[in-house]
């Protein structure tokens, strides 16, 4: 069983990298709103190819939009922050466990 409860483990800590690394692309998204950059830079459109499905869906689902200031990048995030403290932990829990 210890075997399963490493690569759960394992599996917890990539889960949870990635996530981190998205919350912080979207921070890059929302700063990156705030001036005007070449759309064309490549480093812009890497950002707003990996950010646009998710927050298209958000904007989609929830429209909270308040005098042209968009909360989808901080809805993103605390569903990010949300899965850190849920999923992840509860796989560590997991893993730990199997131990």
């Amino acid at each position: 069983m210890f075997i399963i409860g490493n690569f759960i483990g394992a599996l917890a800590t990539v889960i949870s990298m990635v996530l981190t690394i998205y919350m912080w692309v979207v921070i890059a998204r929302a700063v990156l709103s705030w001036v005007s950059p070449d759309p064309y830079n490549p480093i812009v459109r890497f950002i707003n190819n990996i950010t646009d499905p998710v927050l298209n869906w958000v904007r989609m689902k929830l429209p909270i939009n308040f005098g042209g200031i968009d909360l989808s990048p901080m809805i993103v995030i605390l569903a990010i922050i949300f899965l850190q403290q849920f999923l992840v932990a509860s796989l560590t829990s997991l893993a730990r466990s199997l131990l």
